[in-house]
């Protein structure tokens, strides 16, 4: 039988479980926000860790104040050491992801993230009440306000808190990039001379190599790396101390002053003060810019598998690439294996774009000194950047690395298409070419064959024309034409 206990706040009063660490602030926020989405834990760890400089600081502020003023009674309460101790314990576990399974505010809620910072404070504080042997809700010890909030908003704390976690969340990204980018550039460098068909919308164009097509991919790749290292310096700047509005009325400038320093040593990150709190409260469009360098990378992911699909698919005939097989594509039909590393890829940009469209939409939300929106707005920030890293991994692990190239195949379709014939126009003319394509096509012959019979040019000459140097090399000089 659940025993319960009673807590109350502004509104009336409930029954809480005897034992639960949530309390009566995050009970209210499950019954008035009915979401089952589960709230990322990478932002429930980062507000402990936010937390824990918190308590760090007003450790220090104690200190500095009974030095500066020995004996003599201040005109407030400072909190008793051995209370910061047990606070900065709890808040530690927060950062390590314990007691996850007693936060209960889901992942879409009113209010700014007030029911996200109240179900952490009631979570700390009766943490840090069990550490001193006490029961759970005996807040007349250690209170979820006036203790585990102490100097804090949940205006400053959980953005601070959300641009902790998404630092930590590149900082996973920007080398999954450039692994996979690594990858690519194996492939360019070990096929840089290995012939296919270039195609411009879908039709056949000019001579290219499978060197050049994953030399554009790599090339993306790298453009998304340093635009993502640059996101760093974009949501650096935080407004911890700041307060309500980012005014920092009611805390001391010490606090003001050194809180950030505090988490900057926690979590090893360049995060810093923003000279502006009141900007960096209101105002939400770092979100908005990194979200769309997510957005950039997630549209060359999307254009790098739907290439690798279509050149491997059954469409194309005799497939120049093929991708390795993961898993049975079918319950019904034997033998079928499907290009599933590019749908889950497609699948998870088509969502870091909705996310992209409701970040945008939000972030204009904000209303004068506060925006209320941004649960919803971290949640799909952080849900981007993890389906992006999973999304490079898979690319890299699971198609990149087992991709098989067909390169006679390549060769072959490329010498039997009249796309071929555009390396003769500087030696032939158009119309001489255009002969020879016409004879490729009606009597299904390659070029040598074609030239063979039309006579345009020496055999000689044609296989120097057509080996893969002078085909991929950038333009041509009059040298060469004389010569």
């Amino acid at each position: 039988m659940t025993r319960f206990r009673i807590e109350n706040d502004i509104v009336g009063s409930r029954n809480i479980p005897e034992d639960a660490l949530y309390g009566i602030h995050a009970l209210r926020a499950q019954e008035n926000f009915p979401d089952e989405t589960g709230f990322p834990i990478e932002w429930y760890k980062s507000v402990g860790l936010v937390k824990q400089a918190c308590y760090e600081t007003c450790y220090a502020f104690s200190n500095a104040v009974t030095s500066k003023y020995p004996g003599k009674e201040v005109p407030f309460r400072l909190i008793p050491g051995d209370i910061l101790s047990v606070l900065i314990e709890a808040a530690k576990e927060i950062s390590e992801g314990k007691h996850f399974d007693q936060f209960i505010v889901p992942a879409i809620s009113g209010g700014a993230g007030t029911s996200i910072n109240m179900n952490i404070n009631e979570i700390i504080a009766n943490t840090a009440l069990l550490k001193l042997g006490h029961k759970p809700g005996s807040y007349s010890l250690i209170d979820p306000v006036e203790h585990a909030n102490v100097f804090q908003s949940t205006n400053d704390v959980i953005p601070t808190a959300l641009k902790v976690a998404v630092m930590k969340l590149l900082s996973e990204l920007e080398p999954a990039i450039n692994e996979l980018r690594g990858k690519v550039e194996s492939q360019e460098n070990a096929h840089r001379n290995d012939l296919r068909i270039g195609y411009t919308q879908m039709q056949e164009a000019v001579p290219s190599s499978f060197g050049k097509l994953f030399s554009t991919y790599s090339e993306a790749l790298s453009r998304d790396w340093w635009r993502v290292s640059k996101c760093f310096e974009r949501i650096k700047l935080v407004n911890l101390g700041g307060g309500a509005i980012g005014t920092g009325l009611a805390i001391p400038r010490f606090f003001i002053m050194e809180a950030v320093s505090h988490l900057q040593k926690l979590t090893g990150l360049p995060v810093a003060r923003s000279e502006n709190m009141a900007d960096a409260t209101s105002g939400l469009d770092s979100y908005v810019e990194i979200h769309a360098t997510l957005k950039a990378h997630a549209v060359n992911l999307e254009k790098m598998v739907s290439d690798l699909r279509l050149l491997a698919s059954d469409l194309v005939g005799n497939k120049e690439i093929d991708l390795p097989q993961k898993q049975a594509g079918s319950s019904i039909m034997p033998g079928k294996i499907n290009p599933v590393i590019p749908e889950f890829v497609i699948s998870v940009v088509h969502r870091i774009y909705a996310n992209d469209q409701l970040i945008t939409s939000l972030c204009s939300q904000g209303c004068l000194e506060l925006n209320a929106y941004l649960p919803a707005i971290g949640c799909s920030l952080i849900e981007s950047l993890k389906l992006l890293i999973a999304a490079d991994r898979t690319i890299k692990t699971n198609l990149i690395e087992g991709i098989k190239i067909n390169i006679t195949t390549g060769e072959e379709k490329l010498f039997r298409s009249p796309a071929i014939t555009t390396a003769l126009i500087p030696f032939i003319g158009y119309n001489n070419a255009s002969e020879i394509a016409k004879t490729m096509k009606s009597k299904g012959l390659d070029i040598f064959a074609a030239n063979e019979e039309l006579k345009m040019i020496s055999n000689e000459k044609m296989k120097i024309l057509l080996k893969a140097e002078n085909l991929l090399k950038m333009g041509y000089t009059l040298e060469e034409l004389m010569s």
